[in-house]
């Protein structure tokens, strides 16, 4: 008798995971997809909590079929990930973490946008439990769309449903080096091989739980770790596009998402030795990847700070960082008949600073909430105009390798 291939195998990397397994586990044996199109592949990665023996008495009642792999701690998320996805034979993967649970019917939705959109990725909706989740992806559901044209890119956590035949053709497997980022990384890249994403928006297909514990990985790691991250990600999302607009628009979110906050609020509290350190850690990330283009896609307070660390400034960044620990509205100071609108954040027409002024211009997004902002003229024209050919040339480009 042959078995039928799954249509998913449920990926579950598993350490010290009491209770929160016990839910985790209940929302896989409650999805309304047939258990028959159903494997799950549980690593223990050296529980001591009972973890371990749960998975195995749940292998022996489930009515899908569930892998247990037992083994030494391997001392983070990617290992187990890694065994699962070595023994995994459904036609997609979904990575569920032990101590977060499916949301009802999100396994039968995924796989069927997927089959109807033929897409290699698709994200289903997630919602957080005594913790934030990304929001700003989930404004409607969408078949087909890309890294490029979405905010995607604002959600890098592995819990996604992957076609496994684009895995298995370019050999990806997550990084066992990154202790922090590995999922930002793998899925990245996920994104540029794809031969599209969908966006389940209308049902909540995911639960991120906030552990009491505070034992989530991703409230773990010291400052090194983000800086290797977002050095990872850099430098894969250099290797996949050169130097231009499509790169810039990806580098937002190393940039935004885990090098910025190095420089936020608990910058002030850093000693003046982990201050220097970080500066010296973001020098290379800065000299490399840091340009105009990344630059005028931020915000004014998001920028100031950025162009600080490149310029190797800490003895202006601290007035800046303390204005925006103090969530005070900068002064808009509007010029060109209201056609500009300069934010005035510190050092600003600082002489002795020297920060050029473009970098407190805000642009129309920003400067829109001020009253008395004009948006339009030559300048504008001219800037639509240039957008425009950019995106003709964009849509030009050849599409990510197969």
């Amino acid at each position: 008798m042959t078995v039928a291939q799954p249509d998913v195998s449920v990926i579950i990397g598993a350490y010290e995971a009491m209770p929160y397994l016990i839910e985790c586990l209940a929302s896989v044996e409650a999805q309304t997809l047939d258990p028959e199109r159903i494997e799950v592949i549980a690593v223990d990665d050296g529980s001591t909590d009972g973890t371990g023996e749960y998975l195995e008495e749940f292998a022996e009642r489930a009515p899908m079929h569930v892998l247990v792999v037992r083994q030494q701690n391997s001392g983070g998320p990617s290992g187990p990930r890694n065994v699962g996805l070595g023994k995994a034979s459904g036609r997609y993967v979904f990575f569920l973490d032990a101590d977060d649970r499916l949301g009802p019917e999100a396994l039968e939705r995924m796989v069927a946008m997927a089959d109807r959109a033929g897409t290699d990725v698709v994200l289903g909706k997630v919602e957080g439990v005594n913790r934030s989740a990304p929001k700003s992806m989930w404004g409607k559901t969408v078949e087909r769309t890309d890294v490029f044209s979405s905010n995607i890119k604002f959600t890098l956590s592995a819990q996604k449903l992957f076609r496994r035949e684009l895995l298995e053709r370019h050999g990806m497997r997550f990084d066992e080096s990154l202790f922090t980022g590995e999922d930002a990384l793998f899925t990245m890249e996920a994104y540029l091989r794809a031969d599209g994403v969908s966006v389940v928006a209308d049902h909540t297909c995911y639960y991120l739980v906030g552990r009491d514990d505070g034992k989530h990985v991703t409230k773990s790691g010291s400052y090194t770790l983000r800086f290797d991250s977002a050095r990872a990600l850099m430098n894969l999302i250099a290797e996949h596009l050169p130097a231009g607009g499509r790169r810039d628009q990806l580098m937002i979110r190393p940039f935004l998402v885990t090098l910025l906050p190095q420089f936020g609020p608990k910058y002030l509290t850093d000693s003046e030795e982990i201050r220097r350190h970080k500066f010296e850690l973001a020098k290379p990330l800065m000299d490399a990847y840091w340009t105009e283009g990344v630059a005028q896609r931020l915000k004014v307070h998001e920028r100031l700070r950025l162009h600080l660390v490149a310029e190797q400034r800490p003895e202006l960044l601290l007035d800046v960082v303390k204005f925006v620990k103090a969530k005070k509205q900068a002064a808009a100071l509007l010029e060109r008949k209201g056609r500009r609108v300069y934010l005035v954040y510190p050092h600003f027409r600082d002489r002795a600073a020297g920060i050029p002024d473009s970098v407190y211009l805000a642009e129309p997004r920003e400067a829109r909430a001020f009253p008395g902002y004009r948006e339009g003229g030559v300048d504008t024209f001219m800037r639509r105009a240039v957008r425009k050919a950019r995106r003709v040339l964009h849509s030009r480009e050849v599409r990510p390798a197969a």
